[in-house]
């Protein structure tokens, strides 16, 4: 299969070395500045660049008949007007606020707790976000993705970064280290005990494997699929 990388930076290096080493060849390697010379000759087009670059990096492979596997983040109010194109021009697309096939998993084992707690109202939730300081964003993806689910399965209506101004906002705490590829926490909190459901990635191996995984998944297909699709999770 043919790849092109839309954003050369450190995950983009990863995701190439391991395309290689699954037998792939990478025909394009944009950085922030390159054009899209090559991109005509690839299969599916990986994009982890930056926010205001993955709008265009999107749109250029759909009109050029190329399906996308997205991992960009801080760009989502732009997503359903990307998914519509998609649409329209018969492309495929997947879009993921991380790749990981463990964080997927945790997705699966939150949205799941979220709906065993939504009964017991005695306990407050909270989510914790840990990443390195070239991290653009905050909160995570990660965390937004795992915010969206426990507010579809409880009373809470929307969450806040840092600090909560109402009962029915779900706090999210994010935390910027050196060298923390990613670590998301989620507790359930009441005055006689504490739950808790935690990810903690050791590199950033596993992002990148995830969007390989998720461009060999979807080549030959059209539509806009998840993560959920690709591990057969629906």
């Amino acid at each position: 299969m043919r790849i092109a990388l839309l954003g050369y930076g450190k995950m983009g290096q990863i995701i190439e070395r391991i395309a290689l080493e699954r037998g792939h060849e990478i025909v394009l390697k944009k950085s922030r500045n390159a054009t899209f010379d090559g991109l005509q000759n690839a299969d599916v087009a990986i994009d982890f660049s930056i926010p205001n670059a993955a709008i265009d990096n999107i749109s250029t492979c759909f009109e050029n008949g190329i399906p996308v596997i997205c991992g960009t983040t801080g760009w989502l109010e732009h997503y359903p007007k990307m998914a519509q194109l998609c649409d329209e021009k018969q492309g495929a697309f997947i879009y993921a606020s991380n790749f990981s096939l463990g964080v997927n998993i945790f997705f699966e084992l939150n949205t799941y707790l979220a709906k065993i707690m939504s009964q017991f109202t005695q306990y407050s939730t909270s989510i914790e976000e840990i990443h390195h300081i070239q991290k653009l964003d905050a909160p995570s993806g990660t965390a937004i993705t795992l915010a969206e689910s426990i507010i579809n399965h409880s009373d809470y209506s929307s969450w806040a970064l840092n600090e909560a101004k109402s009962a029915d906002e779900l706090l999210i705490k994010a935390e910027r280290i050196p060298k923390v590829p990613g670590t998301h926490t989620v507790t359930y909190e009441s005055a006689v005990d504490t739950i808790e459901i935690k990810h903690e990635a050791h590199n950033r191996e596993g992002f990148a494997l995830g969007a390989v995984v998720a461009a060999e998944w979807i080549f030959g297909k059209k539509g806009v699929y998840s993560m959920k699709d690709v591990l057969s999770l629906k």
